[in-house]
């Protein structure tokens, strides 16, 4: 489980910083006004789906499925199940596609109330629109991706997404070229969206192997009805993270550029999260199905174990680090072009309070995966439901004394009351099961990542005067050699308290599991 988590987490690291690439490009691109305030409405709206579908929703709800039918049926019914998933989801895909791009102006004054009124809204519901057709795409990607993680090939399905990442990049730099409106930028940047998509879903078609899904059919007889049933609600339960993200927005959209600052604010959490997060649902949830269709408490308890020695272990450094250099990080990404050194500061402030979330959504990520494996996917809906409306509801409280700060701490009280609502619920249906090895660990690795912290604040407090007034280039390696630093003292931590050795963890990596 250790190699693949790793190949899941090299390819969606990857993925991460290709999208600060395009971030920092797009902030420069666009600032943090009116124009950029209706683009990132519209592009949260189409990300959610794009991280609802391909980055782990689905696959929480196919694989156990899939699984399921290969081995009470074998490989070709598991097949023809599969084409039948991948023709009826893409047809949905195809309509609700259809659908929305008639919906969007209410769509659109829905997620973001406070547009209504003012231009933004249509410049947000036309760059929603160009987006579009990645839905579309979308539909097929997931399900390819869901079946070769079911059988264990992770390299393709953890790299194809860079391919989004830098469709966006090549585009935006011809635009650095040769300049263009804000609003027109914008436009361009926005179709872009869908071209990307039909990028990912080529390199997945051409590069699938055996036939494993077919024949290709549309079909809603019982088993796929039943299979879909199952599927919504785990899908919308994998997208926690942006559901609180986008309710965030529905408070912030009546504050000029408050909807800024919270994106590009929540692109920094999504990176630790994404690596975690991602590979947990990937990875964990078919280890995880084996173990409990097997009933092998041990296989169990090592899965869970694992999977949430993994989740703290990288959870809780990347909180630290994020609130300690939130605003060296916010700075060197986005303060250029049209993004000021005021959208810097408030973008910082609304990053460490998103901080705070993230050990939430990585324990949310880490505890769904034992209701999955069960295809239980309605009490992690459940919980996300709540934490959203509390979110809302809190949203809506502080931001008249707070602003975007305000909304920020609410969106991380939404995420605690997600994953305290999944261990009451998990511990009073099936009890999670640790083994001794992570009872011994998990305080370790919290002493570990305290003491990292404080080393990271010292550290920060000699940034500011080493790096004033010196090259962009100079505050870049400063920076990330602080970083640097954290991880090696970590890992030494780590190493010194007995929680992970390196010649144990060399061979972990070099174990392939068939």
């Amino acid at each position: 489980m250790i190699r693949a988590f790793l190949t899941v987490s090299t390819g969606t690291l990857a993925s991460r910083l290709l999208g600060f690439v395009r971030d920092s490009a797009l902030a420069a691109l666009l600032g943090a006004g009116p124009v950029a305030d209706a683009f990132l409405a519209a592009f949260q709206l189409v990300n959610v789906v794009r991280r609802l579908l391909t980055e782990g929703g689905l696959n929480a709800a196919l694989v156990p499925a899939w699984l399921r039918v290969r081995e009470s049926e074998g490989p070709t019914a598991a097949a023809a199940f599969a084409g039948r998933v991948l023709g009826t989801i893409t047809l949905a895909l195809i309509a609700a596609t259809a659908l929305l791009a008639l919906l969007m102006p209410l769509v659109i004054a829905a997620i973001a109330p406070g547009f209504a009124g003012r231009e933004t809204l249509q410049l947000a519901t036309d760059n929603a629109r160009l987006m579009l057709p990645y839905l579309a795409f979308a539909g097929p990607v997931t399900v390819m991706m869901a079946l070769l993680n079911a059988q264990g090939r992770f390299a393709l399905t953890a790299f194809s997404p860079l391919l989004f990442n830098i469709a966006l990049i090549a585009v935006m730099a011809v635009l650095m070229l040769f300049p263009q409106s804000a609003a027109r930028a914008a436009q361009i940047v926005a179709a872009t969206v869908g071209i990307a998509g039909l990028l990912q879903l080529s390199i997945l078609v051409l590069r699938r192997g055996e036939r494993i899904a077919t024949p290709l059919r549309i079909s809603f007889d019982r088993e796929i009805r039943g299979f879909l049933a199952r599927a919504a609600p785990g899908m919308m339960a994998s997208s926690a993270p942006q559901l609180l993200m986008v309710a965030g927005a529905i408070i912030a959209s009546s504050s000029p550029s408050a909807v800024s600052w919270l994106y590009f604010a929540g692109r920094l959490v999504e990176l630790p999260l994404g690596i975690v997060g991602v590979a947990m649902g990937t990875v964990l949830i078919p280890e995880l199905t084996r173990a409990v269709r097997g009933e092998d408490r041990a296989a169990i308890a090592h899965a869970e174990s694992r999977g949430l020695e993994l989740a703290v272990g990288l959870a809780l450094p990347a909180t630290l680090g994020l609130i300690v250099l939130a605003e060296p990080i916010v700075r060197l990404l986005f303060e250029h072009g049209a993004f000021t050194a005021d959208d810097a500061k408030a973008t910082a402030r609304a990053l460490m309070w998103l901080a705070v979330a993230l050990p939430a959504h990585v324990l949310v990520k880490a505890l769904s995966p034992a209701f999955f494996a069960r295809e239980d996917t309605m009490t992690p809906l459940l919980s996300a439901l709540k934490g959203v409306v509390l979110a809302v509801a809190l949203a809506f409280l502080l931001s008249r004394w707070y602003g975007a700060d305000g909304i920020a701490a609410a969106i991380a009280l939404g995420a605690w009351s997600m994953a305290f609502s999944l261990i009451r619920r998990g511990a009073a249906t099936f009890g999670f099961s640790i083994d001794a090895a992570a009872k011994r660990r998990l305080p370790r690795i919290a002493l570990s990542a305290l003491a990292m912290g404080a080393l990271l604040w010292f550290c920060a407090r000699s940034l500011p005067a080493a790096a004033s007034g010196a090259h962009g280039l100079l505050q870049a390696i400063l920076l990330l050699a602080a970083i640097a630093a954290a991880m090696a003292a970590y890992g030494l931590l780590l190493q010194v308290f007995g929680v992970v050795g390196w010649r144990a963890t060399v061979n972990a990596i070099r174990q392939t599991k068939r």
